[in-house]
């Protein structure tokens, strides 16, 4: 299992797929001469076929039962060997079973990748004797590796990686002479008391125990070395900077030549006398070297005598080197064959050097994320072959120089570098392959930079926050994007042309100063963000985006009219639909029905109207259903309940909304569980926030209301309520914001209320309240003006003291400025507060894989490729910023 960047280097593709290609033939080959001579067998025995000599599919009995055996142990959640069945004599069509093409007898092969499949391994599989490959990558084995897998003699090619197995790693592999490929990565739990086996495999080519502790392996150098021809080598995180004695020194003085072409040490915690034993596993052979994610200082000058070494990772890896020595050590021949250096996410520091043309072969610059300053040398405009160069988040300065003219780069990210001045467009003139161009966050403004128009292969476009107050030439809408990002600057006039982007996936111009109406759209877009502008007219343009690929659609805070057009069913991939803050009127279409992806609906702050549609609720994927501020009629649908269970923030508040809160909000299930008979909530058990203020509800709370223990926030403000505060409300533990207010509730405040230790805002004036008001810490900190309004109630925070009270009166507590502060938008204050937290977590989950998976995360940001993550990506982002609580 390789790691770091390797999977998105063609250089590591070519190398892997020549080395599997070879495995392949090599191994066909093999099985033609075996088959030959087993029919030749058959034959003249008259085995294994009908009384004419006709050979049969007919499996062996014995590796027939083998088989079944091995399913019997197993738990198939997904039916992945349902074909395995016992009334079946021919095994040899089960699924992933493979067997001698000619006569049909013998497994030869099992092949069951990623099938699901949970376990222990039955050591029946030892009765496939004929067994040359076996693949179970990919599942969810446990147990310990069977030792009986070293009876299997005949085994050319053996993977068990991304398992869950414990244990050692059995010696008895050491059987296996007949391997060629081990794969081992991430196989569970596993370590490697002995490492003395593995030197019996000498066919091995390709050998993978990433994530194997090897921390008690000692002499493990020696054991690699004598292995003729092992080719490709992956020890990603193994401990191996536990072990004690990772080589012996006669051995390093000894003739043994490495044969080594792929090798990746990362992820080892290794320092640099880690170099003295690297140097014998490094030869001219190697084309590919990764050191990331360590503790290295630095690289020895032998490294720069690798005469193949074609790519070179040295990602992640913490002390503080300066750039111009680290490159020096590598100018040697090896300066003439690389290809790809990536040197992120480290503590470089010094400029680019002049020397940078001696790379004469570089492809892939990459050294983002560093402590990089001075300028960049105009000699890296000058390589003949760099087509990616990312070197963003660094403190390099200095203008693009005159001669990036020259350069055939297809992708330059100098983002978040502190680039002063701009190219002349005599700079730019020649750049005529520059493909993708990301210059986000740079100082490109005040005036617009016309020299783009000349990148006519130009695909991808950058340029957001870079300061530009400008007006856009006529002539830029006229090019061919597939990407095109220019929000938060500050651009004026009409956009003229969208449709010319006819392949494009994404355009972001929120946050400028654009006007007019919106132009014809690219049929094939999945985001489209023309949020915070000052567009006018209606939306019918959304129809001409037929693809059926759109997940993000933002036009809020603009001036746009009319109705929603009834041509929604097109957008099954939509995620997300913003349209508040418009002049939007008329009814819901019923085509809104069809958007059954649906996480986000947001049409704060509009003129729609009528009862609220019945197709709204076959949007089951609702997460956040905002609909405030509006003139929507009728009673609070009880559907909401039944039907959105996954939903987070439910906001309804300034409508014209009727009748009593439904109890539909709450559903009880009993569940047996431990013995015990217990009642849990269902439905709206995700709930973090509801916000149904400023309507005509009547009625009592539902005392259901306070079962939803995850509540973070409740507002029920500016209603018609009456009755009791439930006297359950302190349940709602988690609650951060209560709003009662201006209704017309009587009775007490429940003494629970003074449980719910984190609530932080609360409010019950203009009531009917009455009696002592309950202690706790928060309830007497709260101004009094909270508790206003309710001629009944007495006690602190109040100056009114309560019947049998003595001493002095309790002074008030001075609260800020007050009112209604409509020019906030009060929901998203409420629903900061209230979902916030449950949001945190989901937002953690979904974009934990771009912080912790290089490999994910360098597709993603450097090469742009992802369009359909990407736009994932913006729709958790949106919805998280959304969730994100606001901290005093």
């Amino acid at each position: 299992m390789y790691t770091s960047t390797q999977a998105n280097s063609p250089t590591y593709i070519c190398i892997y797929i020549m080395h599997r290609c070879v495995f392949i033939i090599f191994s066909f080959l093999l099985l033609f001469v075996q088959n030959t001579t087993t029919k030749q067998l058959v034959a003249m025995e008259g085995g294994g076929g009908d009384d004419n000599g006709v050979v049969t599919n007919k499996c062996l009995d014995k590796e027939r039962h083998a088989l079944l055996q091995f399913k019997a142990n197993l738990h198939d959640p997904y039916g992945s060997l349902s074909t395995w069945r016992p009334e079946d004599d021919e095994c040899c069509e089960w699924r992933g079973v493979m067997c001698d093409d000619e006569t049909g007898h013998h497994v030869t092969g099992l092949e069951i990748r990623s099938f699901g499949l949970v376990g222990e391994i039955s050591p029946s599989l030892v009765n496939l004797t004929y067994l040359n490959r076996l693949d179970l990558f990919g599942n969810f084995f446990n147990g310990t590796i069977p030792r009986s897998f070293g009876s299997l003699t005949e085994l050319m090619f053996l993977d068990l990686s991304n398992n869950s197995f414990y244990g050692t790693i059995p010696q008895e592999f050491g059987n296996l002479t007949n391997l060629q490929e081990l794969s081992l990565g991430y196989v569970g739990r596993c370590s490697v008391e002995n490492i003395e086996w593995l030197s019996h495999l000498s066919h091995l080519e390709i050998l993978e125990m990433d994530g194997i502790s090897l921390a008690k392996a000692n002499q493990w150098v020696n054991v690699i070395l004598n292995l003729p021809k092992l080719s490709d080598l992956s020890l990603d995180g193994c401990e191996l900077s536990q072990v004690m004695y990772p080589y012996s020194s006669s051995f390093l003085n000894s003739s043994y030549s490495s044969s080594i072409e792929v090798l990746y040490l990362g992820n080892n915690s290794l320092t640099s006398s880690m170099y003295r034993w690297l140097f014998p596993l490094t030869t001219n052979k190697l084309q590919i070297l990764d050191l990331s994610s360590n503790m290295l200082d630095g690289i020895p000058k032998y490294l720069g005598n690798l005469c193949s070494l074609e790519y070179f990772a040295f990602d992640n890896n913490s002390a503080v080197v300066n750039f111009p020595d680290f490159l020096s050590k590598l100018s040697g021949c090896t300066s003439l064959t690389l290809q790809e250096l990536y040197a992120r996410r480290n503590q470089f520091k010094g400029s680019l050097p002049d020397f940078i043309q001696n790379f004469s072969s570089l492809s892939f610059l990459g050294l983002s994320d560093n402590h990089m300053n001075g300028t960049i040398s105009e000699k890296l405009w000058e390589l003949p072959k760099l087509k990616k160069i990312d070197v963003s988040q660094n403190y390099l300065s200095g203008a693009i120089s005159e001669n990036i003219g020259k350069s055939k780069a297809r992708i330059i990210n100098l983002s978040k570098n502190p680039l002063q001045g701009v190219p002349s467009a005599d700079h730019m003139s020649n750049l005529s392959s520059v493909e993708q161009l990301d210059l986000s966050s740079c100082n490109l403004g005040p005036h617009f930079p016309k020299w783009i128009q000349k990148l006519e292969n130009l695909t991808l476009l950058d340029i957001s926050s870079t300061r530009i107050s400008d007006a856009v030439p006529p002539q830029f809408w006229n090019m061919q994007f597939s990407y095109l990002n220019l929000s938060s600057n500050n651009i004026s006039g009409e956009v003229l042309n969208l449709s010319s982007f006819a392949k494009s996936k994404l355009i972001d111009l929120s946050s400028n100063s654009f006007t007019g109406p919106i132009p014809d759209l690219p049929s094939s877009l999945a985001l489209l963000n023309l949020s915070r502008n000052k567009f006018s007219g209606g939306i019918s343009f959304i129809c001409q985006i037929v693809d059926g690929f759109l997940q993000f659609l933002d036009l809020s805070h603009n001036s746009l009219t009319g109705q929603i057009p009834d041509c929604l069913w097109q957008f099954n991939e939509l995620k997300v639909l913003n349209l508040g803050h418009n002049s939007l009127f008329g009814k819901l279409p019923p085509s809104i029905g069809s958007l059954v992806q649906l996480e986000v609906l947001y049409l704060y702050q509009n003129n729609f109207s009528g009862e609220l549609s019945l197709s709204l609720k076959n949007c089951t994927s609702l997460s956040f259903l905002n609909l405030g501020a509006n003139k929507f009629s009728g009673n609070v649908p009880f559907w909401i309940g039944e039907n959105f269970s996954r939903l987070y923030g439910l906001i309804l508040r300034s409508n014209n909304l009727v009748g009593t809160i439904p109890l539909q909000y709450v559903d009880y299930a009993m569940i047996e569980w431990q013995g015990d008979e217990r009642e849990f909530t269902s439905n709206l058990g995700l709930l973090k926030s509801i916000d149904l203020s400023s309507n005509n509800i009547t009625g009592h709370i539902p005392y259901e209301l306070t079962n939803l223990h995850e509540l973070l926030a409740l507002n029920l403000s500016k209603n018609a309520l009456h009755g009791e505060i439930p006297q359950q409300v302190g349940q709602m533990k988690n609650l951060l914001a209560l709003d009662l207010s201006r209704n017309s509730l009587s009775g007490g405040i429940p003494s629970t209320i003074s449980q719910m230790t984190l609530l932080s805002y609360l409010d019950v004036s203009c009531n009917k309240l009455s009696g002592r008001i309950p202690s706790s810490t928060q309830l007497q900190s709260f101004e009094p003006s909270r508790y206003d309004g309710n001629a009944g109630l007495c006690g602190p925070p109040l100056s009114r003291k309560c019947p049998g009270d003595e001493g002095s009166q309790v002074p008030s507590i001075v609260d800020k400025s007050e009112g209604d502060e409509e020019d906030i938008d009060e929901l998203e204050r409420w629903f900061y507060i209230g979902g916030g937290t449950g949001f945190v977590t989901g937002f953690c989950m979904a974009c934990g894989t771009l912080l912790l998976n290089r490999r994910g995360r360098h597709k993603f940001f450097y090469y742009f490729d992802g369009f359909k993550d990407w736009v994932y990506i913006k729709v958790v982002v949106f919805i998280a910023n959304l969730q994100r609580v606001r901290h005093t």
